[in-house]
């Protein structure tokens, strides 16, 4: 075969490829129709996600409180820092494995839909901007301090309770464990202060 043949036919060959390459990409796939379960699977998901962001929120909460409290009074700082890391921690697990919940409907390749870009949750607490809340007002009195936290962890122990309900196992237990933790800080706050 001469050099000239040789050329036409990879030129013949790069012709057809080109041709078949911008064939394929000029057709735009139809989008997907979820399923049932799917669907099923995008709603549980949903909810649990905003039951971690629920029980994330309580435990933040009750730490924000810690810390006006500890700002306000240093010298409970020896009494308070181990219930403060306990809560932090509290707070650390309930937001680990955080969800984000995309829609079962897929946008076409490319970029996603606006509307799936907006109707996406997520839990993740270190991606969650942190709103900006007024102080939290401190009573001056050490003794009232410890009473009002008790009554922050009850508070806080008793939503943790109440989301048992809906949890998944898993999650369940571990709720459970931070109410037990809760009410026991509770006690440690003001009974536990007379022992």
């Amino acid at each position: 075969m001469t050099t000239t043949g040789r050329r036409a036919l990879l030129t013949a060959g790069v012709s057809a490829a080109a041709a078949a390459l911008s064939g394929c990409t000029s057709e735009e796939p139809a989008p997907r129709r979820p399923g049932a379960a799917e669907l099923e699977a995008e709603r549980v998901a949903r909810a649990e996600a905003a039951l971690r962001l629920r029980s994330v929120t309580a435990s933040r909460t009750l730490l924000e409180r810690y810390d006006a409290a500890l700002a306000a009074h240093p010298a409970l700082a020896p009494r308070l820092n181990p219930l403060r890391r306990s809560v932090a921690a509290h707070a650390v697990a309930l937001g680990e494995g955080g969800t984000t919940v995309r829609p079962a409907t897929a946008a076409p390749t490319g970029a996603p839909s606006s509307a799936a870009a907006s109707s996406s949750v997520s839990t993740s607490p270190s991606t969650s901007a942190k709103p900006t809340a007024s102080p939290v007002p401190v009573a001056t009195d050490p003794r009232a301090v410890l009473r009002e936290l008790a009554t922050a962890e009850r508070t806080t122990s008793d939503a943790h309770s109440a989301a048992l309900l809906t949890a998944p196992p898993e999650y369940a237990r571990l709720l459970a464990s931070v109410a037990a933790a809760g009410a026991a800080h509770a006690y440690l706050l003001t009974e536990g202060a007379r022992a």
